[in-house]
C-alpha cells in the first residue's frame, strides 16, 4: 500500500444537513484503502450551521481538519484555502453536497497509483435536473469556443491530484478562479475515468443562472483574449459593409434610383453604427482593465475566521 498521506479538500455552503453523512461515508471509504488521511472541511459563510458541525466532528477525529471564511469568497477561493492548508501527498478534491460520492474515491486511487498525477471523475448519467444540465452544456461550450480549449460538461472539481500538481497549481495567483481550466493548464499525466453521480439529496445549487452568467464572463475575460479579437473580426466586417453600403449611395446619387433626402439615410445609419460600435469596444476594453484593476490589487483570496486542528 502506498503509504503517502491522502488529504480530502471538500467545500462547504449551506451543507449542514449532508456533512455528517458526508464524513461517515468518508471515513468508511478512505480506512479500507489508506491507514494516513486528513479531512479538511472549507466552510464558505453558509448561512446554515456548517461551521459548528465541522467543529464538533474535528473535537471527535483529530483527522477533520476545518476552516471558517470571514464571508463568502466563491467555491473556487474557499477551494484555495484548502489546498493552501493541505499537506497531503495525494489530495482529492470534492463537493460537500454529496453528489460526488464518496466510494467513488476508490477507483480515482487505484488509477492514480498507476502513475497519473491527476486523474478526473467524469460524472456518468448526471442527476441534476435538466434545466442545469442545459445550463451547463450550453455554459462549457460557449467557454471551450471563447477559450480555444476542450471542456468536459460532465468533469468538474472531484478528482484526485499528486503533490507536485497542486504545488504547481498553487503558484497561479490570478484572482479569477476557475479550477477546471486551471489543472487542465499545468499539464503533467492525466487520465479520466467515469463515477457515478448522485442526486441533490438536500438543498437547491449555488448555482443560478445569473451567477452561472456572471462566471462565464469572469472566467472568459480571465482566460481568453478572444474576444477582443472577435471584436477586431468585426470591426473589418463593419468596414467592409460600411465601403459597399457607400458605393450603393454614390450610384443611387448619380442614377437617382430613390427620392429620399440626399444624405439622410448615410447620415443616420453612419451615427447609429458608430455609436453602437464605440460603446462596445470601449464597453469590452474597460471588463479587462478592470480585470487588470482587480489583479494589481494583490488582494487575498480569502481572510480565515476561525480553524481547527490546522
Amino acid at each position: 500500500m502506498d503509504n503517502k498521506l491522502i488529504s480530502v479538500i471538500i467545500t462547504c455552503y449551506n451543507c449542514s444537513k449532508c456533512i455528517e453523512e458526508l464524513y461517515t461515508r468518508l471515513i468508511n471509504t478512505l480506512e479500507k484503502i489508506h491507514n494516513r488521511f486528513e479531512i479538511i472541511f472549507i466552510n464558505d459563510a453558509s448561512l446554515e450551521n456548517d461551521w459548528e458541525l465541522i467543529k464538533n466532528l474535528s473535537l471527535k477525529d483529530a483527522r477533520v481538519k476545518g476552516i471558517n471564511l470571514s464571508k463568502n469568497f466563491g467555491e473556487y477561493h474557499a477551494l484555495a484555502a484548502g489546498i493552501d492548508y493541505c499537506i497531503g501527498e495525494w489530495v482529492i478534491i470534492m463537493d460537500g453536497d454529496l453528489q460526488d460520492q464518496p466510494e467513488e474515491i476508490s477507483k480515482l486511487y487505484a488509477k492514480a497509483l498507476e502513475n497519473f498525477d491527476i486523474v478526473f471523475a467524469k460524472r456518468i448519467k448526471r442527476k441534476d435536473k435538466f434545466i442545469k444540465k442545459i445550463q451547463s452544456e450550453l455554459f462549457y461550450k460557449f467557454f471551450s469556443y471563447l477559450t480555444e480549449t476542450q471542456q468536459d460538461p460532465d468533469i468538474n472539481n472531484f478528482g484526485i491530484y499528486s503533490r507536485r500538481a497542486i504545488d504547481a497549481l498553487k503558484k497561479m495567483q490570478e484572482r479569477t478562479r476557475f479550477f477546471p481550466i486551471m489543472i487542465k493548464w499545468i499539464g503533467f499525466n492525466s487520465e479520466t475515468i467515469e463515477v457515478e453521480h448522485a442526486e441533490r439529496k438536500y438543498g437547491k445549487t449555488g448555482y443560478s443562472f445569473k451567477k452561472l452568467i456572471e462566471l462565464s464572463i469572469d472566467t472568459i475575460i480571465a482566460f481568453s483574449d478572444k474576444p477582443l479579437r472577435l471584436l477586431i473580426k468585426f470591426g473589418f466586417c463593419i468596414v467592409f459593409v460600411s465601403f459597399i453600403f457607400m458605393i450603393y449611395l454614390i450610384m443611387d446619387y448619380v442614377l437617382g434610383w430613390s427620392r429620399i433626402v440626399p444624405g439622410w439615410s448615410s447620415l443616420i445609419i453612419s451615427i447609429w453604427l458608430s455609436t453602437g460600435i464605440s460603446i462596445v469596444l470601449v464597453g469590452m476594453v474597460g471588463i479587462y482593465v478592470g480585470k487588470i484593476f482587480d489583479e494589481v490589487k494583490k488582494r487575498p483570496f480569502y481572510i480565515i475566521k476561525d480553524k481547527t486542528n490546522l
